[in-house]
């Protein structure tokens, strides 16, 4: 009987010993072959946010649900992984990555209790948990998480799984990492923070909502103090930095992320084209997004909009308070400034209301509850609008601007504060490097907040006689010169589709006869502008005007497109007026210089075509043939579409427009490499002005977006926001002029007929000529230099007779 119970028990034993053989196979292969490639980890990509710069590396916007700054372990600092250890993981460099003590407690737990805790789990196991497993809490699921545990600790470094650790949790307040944390609760980098604060984030994964420093102050320092208190018991901190770590107040705050420029129109223009590129996944993908923007000339041309658009509206009356509250109550002041807080603040324009009213000043309750005074200096431009076109009285005190209650929107400039308003027209600026089409600069309104409509590349507007100097090249280009005289005389066209007449007039409504081209450009000569359109052909002009990017659907086959009745952005027209400076090539605009993965790898680089000025490049035929007779060679340098002679003789009368002209505002840049033409729409509906030296195209434009007249010309309303921009721009930078080119020749002309005149006549002045389009006589005058500004002559000569009756080759009837 004893020999029968020793072999039963020697055959038990055998097969608990084969089954427990078969347990370690099967939870071999099924740790080898069934669960997951525990490999991806070394190269796995975190959901990060996109992020995006200027040119120069300052963030301007971050898009994505989850902040995440991934860092790798050697930068984590050692307190913190101290601080995590000690409250998540004592023994975590000696397991295997499970804890049996703890897992042998959770066990007992669960008998004694029939709860389900997430008791026993090592850092190991939640990274386990975090990557590769759901959070409904199931025995099986525990199963996998210990088996995962135990590939992923024998695959990778402790130090890696720490670091994969505290870039994968989530702590709270949209931040996952500990990085993150450090800047959204402290405002700091994860290597400035205080052993009180690692603490409190080293606390958070337990419970990040309950624990949470911002919801639950309280609880989160009982938790801040029980991390501290395991870091004295394990050894990690001393008595001394224990009670001074305790003593620590509880100083975390909500931080938002810190933006170093503003740009949002350029950045919303930069989101779509990411998303035109690579879908949603922009948004995790943790790309870095560098764009062509220039952080400074992207500043100064926010200021230039915000100042002259204020500037603008203010010239033409105070409008009234956004709202009336009544007689004020020092009971009511809560209520007020809830009233205040809930408009929003609109480029530093901040809701106030008046609760004094002084002689010549008045104190305002701002949303913050302090109050402010705003003297009479920041009052007294505010007379009253009595419509579009009229002004009331000027105020004499307080009383006639504002009353008590009156809700009103205040600044502060240079720690005075002035009474303004929200704008009704809009404003916009785009700046162009015109060498390869980088923008440096994009606003494209007022307040990003208040309008996100983009003026700059979305807005179909008529440039007015911004769109002159593309005419002009197409008569240049046609044997036409500046020397060329054509009648300033009224013009009557018949319309042949109702009979009626049209009858353009210059904007001072004067006639000024024989002017030459040159002059009229300068001048913005409508009349000239009209009979010269009408010499070359609309036909003509549409096809030529299509080698500066305008399509022909925004180019009307009429005569009044010689006034700028296109439809166009102003981006088009910013890119238009970069083939004049940069010497006749055509360049294609763009805002996305290069992306970055999380690894730093460049992923896109922009590689535009830029234009050589050193370069014997021909004018490319326009339209292109269909078919090319030789196949095309790819170039890095952009097309030329005018000669280099044209462009040199535009700029030249453009330059002259700023020294002479309708934009000789602009005289006081004190500089001499300047170029540009103001434009202004029929009833002002526009205004405008495009300006440029070789190096930086910039263009302003103030408008309605509902049109109404402006009531002031481009020389007014835009020209000032460019001379601002400009001259904060260019400090400091060298001039830059198109070089003069070889087949331009320089001559003596008599400056009423435009003819050749001899070297000895005192009124002759010096014209420019492209070489085969130089005046006809027995010799020609050798090319020469001159000083550009010596080319012109005041226009303001006596009305004229109107001339004959001549017909245009398009047919139309000018009279």
């Amino acid at each position: 009987m004893k020999a029968f119970i020793w072999n039963l028990i020697r055959k038990l034993l055998a097969l608990l010993f084969i089954t427990l053989i078969m347990i370690v196979v099967g939870v071999f292969y099924y740790i080898k072959y069934q669960l997951p490639d525990i490999d991806v980890l070394n190269t796995v990509q975190l959901q990060v946010p996109l992020q995006i710069f200027t040119h120069d590396g300052k963030l301007i916007a971050e898009f994505g649900e989850k902040r995440r700054i991934p860092i790798p372990y050697s930068q984590i600092p050692q307190p913190l992984i101290n601080a995590v250890l000690a409250t998540e993981d004592q023994r975590y460099f000696q397991h295997p990555g499970i804890d049996i003590p703890g897992l042998l407690r959770a066990s007992v737990k669960l008998i004694l209790t029939g709860r389900k805790d997430e008791g026993g789990s090592t850092i190991t196991m939640q990274v386990a948990r975090s990557f590769y497993l759901s959070r409904h809490k199931t025995f099986g699921r525990k199963l996998r998480e210990i088996l995962l545990a135990l590939k992923i600790d024998h695959k990778l470094t402790k130090q890696k799984i720490l670091e994969l650790y505290l870039n994968k949790i989530f702590l709270g307040n949209r931040a996952y990492g500990v990085a993150a944390a450090a800047e959204i609760y402290y405002g700091k980098q994860l290597n400035q923070l205080s052993l009180a604060e690692y603490a409190m984030l080293a606390g958070l994964p337990k419970a990040p909502s309950a624990l949470n420093p911002l919801a639950n102050p309280d609880a989160a320092k009982k938790r801040r103090d029980h991390v501290l208190g395991r870091m004295l018991e394990l050894n990690y901190i001393d008595e001394n930095a224990y009670k001074t770590a305790i003593r620590a107040p509880l100083n975390a705050s909500y931080h938002e992320l810190q933006t170093q420029a503003k740009a949002s129109y350029a950045v919303e223009l930069v989101r779509q084209q990411l998303e035109d590129m690579y879908g949603d996944t922009i948004y995790t993908d943790g790309f870095d997004v560098y764009t062509t923007l220039d952080s400074h000339l992207q500043q100064i041309a926010n200021d230039s909009v915000n100042d002259n658009l204020i500037a603008y509206d203010q010239r033409h009356g105070y409008r009234g308070p956004e709202k009336n509250l009544g007689a004020p109550q020092l009971n009511q002041m809560m209520e007020w400034t809830k009233e205040l807080r809930a408009r929003p603040l609109i480029n530093n324009l901040e809701p106030a209301a008046v609760i004094e009213v002084l002689d010549q000043s008045v104190v305002a309750l701002r949303a913050n509850g302090s109050l402010v005074t705003i003297p009479w200096e920041g009052l007294s431009w505010a007379r009253k609008q009595i419509n579009a076109d009229y002004l009331g009285r000027l105020p004499k005190k307080a009383s006639d601007i504002l009353k008590l209650g009156d809700v009103i929107r205040i600044t502060s400039i240079q720690k005075n504060w002035r009474l303004t308003q929200i704008p009704k027209a809009e404003a916009g600026m785009i700046a162009l490097n015109p060498q390869n089409g980088e923008i440096k600069a994009l606003v494209g309104g007022f307040s990003y907040q208040h309008s996100k409509f983009n003026r700059m590349v979305n807005a179909l507007r008529q440039p007015g006689s911004s769109f002159k100097p593309f005419i002009y090249s197409a008569a240049l280009d046609k044997g036409y010169t500046l020397a060329t005289v054509i009648n300033d005389a009224p013009i009557v066209i018949e319309n042949p589709n109702d009979n009626s007449l049209w009858r353009p007039q210059n904007d001072t409504h004067r006639f000024y006869g024989p002017t030459r081209l040159r002059d009229a450009l300068i001048h913005s000569r409508n009349l000239v502008s009209i009979r010269l359109l009408g010499l070359i052909g609309t036909n003509y002009a549409v096809s030529y005007a299509q080698r500066f990017g305008f399509l022909p659907s925004q180019l009307p086959a009429s005569l009044s497109l010689a006034l700028g009745t296109a439809t166009v952005s102003p981006l088009d027209m910013a890119t238009g007026y970069s083939v004049f400076a940069n010497g006749g090539f055509k360049i294609a605009p763009f805002i996305i210089d290069n992306i970055r993965n999380t690894q730093g790898q460049i992923m896109y680089q922009a590689k535009p075509l830029s234009a050589c000025t050193n370069c014997d490049v021909p004018v490319v035929p326009f339209p292109p043939p269909v078919k090319p007779a030789t196949p095309a060679v790819e170039s890095a340098y952009a097309p030329r579409v005018i000669s280099a002679e044209n462009a040199y003789l535009i700029t030249s009368a453009l330059h002259d427009v700023i020294q002479h002209g309708t934009a000789i505002q602009a005289r006081s840049l004190q500089r001499n490499d300047l170029a540009g033409k103001t434009g202004t729409t029929n009833n002002q509906v526009d205004a405008w002005f495009v300006g440029y030296n070789s190096d930086l195209v910039a263009l302003s434009w103030v408008g309605f977006d509902q049109p109404q007249s402006l009531h002031e010309y481009g020389a007014q309303a835009a020209l000032p926001m460019w001379i601002q921009f400009m001259q904060s721009a260019l400090k400091g930078q060298p001039e830059h002029s198109l070089a003069e080119p070889a087949d331009i020749v320089s001559l003596r002309i008599d400056p009423l007929t435009g003819s050749r005149a001899p070297d000895s006549d005192p009124a002759a002045i010096t014209e420019y000529f492209m070489k085969d389009f130089v005046p006809k006589e027995e010799e020609a005058q050798p090319a020469a230099p001159a000083d550009p500004t010596s080319t012109t002559t005041p226009s303001d000569q006596q009305p004229t007779d109107p001339p004959g009756n001549q017909i245009g080759p398009d047919g139309q009837g000018i009279y």
